[in-house]
């Protein structure tokens, strides 16, 4: 039931961190994998790695915010494998700060990137899903969109807001598309070292602390964890799971 062969996967913000992890999860379990994300040097050693496995990749240089861009991204990997199966929206960023010192800017780039880059990925993507009768879309959101950052050293408005927007544009897509063979699902990770966090959060050993104090499993979520989920969702194991979260933290969001 997890078995990917025969299908084409787009991950976006592919370039590093979980959205690379996923990438060479998907290739392992069969798929051909389409790697989208700003540094095409770094999707390129993504791409090289996934051809060591055996699978086919491509590497597309993409701006999720920019609608163009998304578009003849899209349209690269339609032209080179003819279809597309599943959808990781996977690209985020995340801007530290409150609303009370936030600018307009910092504001829209967190919307721009993690949820209109869902939008206009799936945009392009769902036509083709609804034509042939399947597809999976799986949607990276946070536990911090239903779980508020705590700790003042890191605080983040515009990412637990953006994100808690991921899980309704999930939902409603869920809820228009089933009816086409395609399920839309979100995961909530918890606190990850990636790219994103590595410089931040993992370099505050009193954050930490305190993070896995408050954690039941006592820690962060380790390399290659958050896979097992994303497998799942895009494979036909949850064929019938439709327009779910699913947080994957280690039981964080329990206390």
């Amino acid at each position: 039931m997890f078995n990917l062969i025969g299908k084409v996967v787009v991950v976006t913000g592919a370039s590093s961190g979980l959205g690379a992890d996923a990438a060479l999860a998907y290739a392992k379990y069969g798929a051909d994998v389409a790697l989208l994300a700003r540094r095409i040097e770094k999707l390129n050693g993504v791409k090289t790695q996934i051809e060591k496995i055996g699978r086919k990749a491509i590497a597309v240089g993409c701006d999720v915010t920019d609608e163009e861009s998304v578009k003849t991204a899209i349209q690269t990997v339609l032209d080179t494998f003819g279809h597309i199966d599943i959808l990781l929206n996977n690209a985020g960023v995340a801007v530290r700060v409150g609303v009370d010192s936030m600018s307009v800017e910092e504001w829209d780039r967190s919307f721009d990137t993690n949820v209109k880059g869902v939008f206009l990925a799936s945009k392009y993507i769902v036509p083709q899903m609804k034509e042939r009768g399947y597809g999976k879309i799986v949607n990276i959101a946070s536990v911090n969109a239903v779980i508020a950052d705590k700790n003042d050293m890191f605080i983040r408005h515009s990412y637990n807001s953006s994100k808690a927007a991921v899980i309704g544009l999930t939902k409603g897509m869920a809820a228009s598309y089933a009816k086409y063979g395609i399920t839309v699902n979100a995961i909530g990770p918890a606190l990850f070292e990636s790219e994103m966090t590595g410089d931040t959060l993992f370099k505050s050993d009193e954050f930490l602390m305190r993070y896995n104090a408050q954690n039941p499993s006592g820690r962060s979520g380790n390399k290659g964890e958050l896979n097992g989920t994303v497998l799942y969702l895009s494979s036909d194991a949850s064929s019938y799971v439709q327009g779910q979260f699913i947080i994957v933290d280690g039981g964080g969001a329990l206390v």
